[in-house]
C-alpha cells in the first residue's frame, strides 16, 4: 500500500466531527527508559537502580481545546544514600506541575513547567510536523486506529568528560515517532503532538520503546471547566525557557564537579 503524506484543516475536522464524540477524558500510562551514569565510577550502584519509569497522565478535551496534566499516585519517590552525602532524585517525568493547554482554533499552546525551584508559563505555537500514513491499523480500547509516523530532527544538551572536566555540548537528536490515532474521535488531542493528527491519539512510541504512551481508559465524561490555560508561574517565551534550562544544566554540572560525585539520569534512553 502506498504511503501517504497528509495535512488537514480544522474546518474539515469540525464537519467530520458532527455526530461523533468530541469531548471526553483519556487516561494514559507513560513509560520511559532511564539511562543512569554515576560520576565517580560506582557503576554497580547505577546497575541497581531502576531501568525504566512509568507514570500516568490524563488528557481532557472539549470545545476544540485540550488539557494534559499528570495524575498523582501514592508511590514513594526513589531515594538513595550514595555514601557521599544524601542523594535524592525525583523521577517523575516533567514534574508534578507539568500542565499543557492547547487551543486548536488559535494554534496556541500554553505550558506550566517546573525548572529547578521555579515555575514558568511558556507560550508557544502548536508544532506542525510532516506525518506519513503507513496503512497499518490496530484496535485500542475498542477504537479502530490508524498508524502515522514522522521524524523529529532536533538538538539536545549532552555532558561528556574531557581531561577530567565535565563539559556540556549541543548534539544532534533525532527521534523516530510512531503514533496510533482514531478517526472515530475526530479531535486532534493526545498526550503529545496535539493539533497535528485528524483523530484522538491513543498510543505513541518514540525511538522503539524509549518513551511509550498507552491509553488505558477513554471516557466521554469530562470536567469542561478544567480545560483552561494554566496561569501559575512566570510568563516567558519558549526560547527564554530553553535558555533557562540550559543555564540550569550548566549550573548542575558545575555543582557535580565541585562535589566530586554526581548522578546523571537521562529519560528516554
Amino acid at each position: 500500500m502506498k504511503k501517504l503524506f497528509f495535512t488537514f484543516s480544522m474546518g474539515l475536522l469540525v464537519l467530520a466531527a458532527q455526530g461523533q464524540q468530541t469531548q471526553g477524558r483519556v487516561l494514559y500510562e507513560r513509560t520511559a527508559q532511564l539511562k543512569i551514569h554515576l560520576e565517580g565510577g560506582d557503576e554497580g550502584m547505577a546497575r541497581s537502580l531502576p531501568k525504566s519509569h512509568t507514570d500516568k497522565l490524563e488528557v481532557l478535551f472539549a470545545n476544540n481545546r485540550c488539557l494534559r496534566r499528570p495524575v498523582q499516585d501514592e508511590t514513594p519517590e526513589p531515594f538513595n544514600d550514595a555514601g557521599n552525602g544524601m542523594m535524592h532524585f525525583n523521577m517523575r517525568m516533567g514534574g508534578p506541575s507539568e500542565i499543557t493547554y492547547a487551543d486548536f482554533s488559535t494554534g496556541q499552546q500554553i505550558e506550566q513547567a517546573e525548572l529547578g525551584v521555579k515555575t514558568y508559563i511558556v507560550t508557544d505555537s502548536l508544532e506542525h510536523m510532516q506525518w506519513k500514513l503507513t496503512g497499518a491499523t490496530t484496535t485500542i480500547l475498542n477504537y479502530p486506529c490508524q498508524q502515522a509516523v514522522t521524524q523529529r530532527i532536533g538538538k539536545r544538551m549532552a555532558t561528556r568528560m574531557e581531561n577530567g572536566e565535565m563539559r556540556n555540548e549541543e548534539v544532534a537528536d533525532t527521534s523516530n515517532i510512531t503514533v496510533w490515532f482514531t478517526p472515530s474521535i475526530p479531535v486532534p488531542a493526545g498526550p503529545d503532538f496535539q493539533g497535528q493528527l485528524p483523530g484522538l491519539i491513543l498510543g505513541i512510541d518514540v525511538n522503539d520503546g524509549r518513551v511509550v504512551y498507552k491509553a488505558v481508559e477513554v471516557s466521554p465524561e469530562v470536567d469542561i471547566a478544567a480545560i483552561k490555560a494554566p496561569s501559575k508561574g512566570k510568563k516567558i517565551t519558549a526560547a527564554e525557557f530553553a535558555n533557562a534550562r540550559k543555564e540550569l544544566m550548566e549550573e548542575m554540572q558545575r555543582n557535580m564537579k565541585s562535589g566530586g560525585r554526581g548522578m546523571m539520569i537521562r529519560i528516554g534512553g
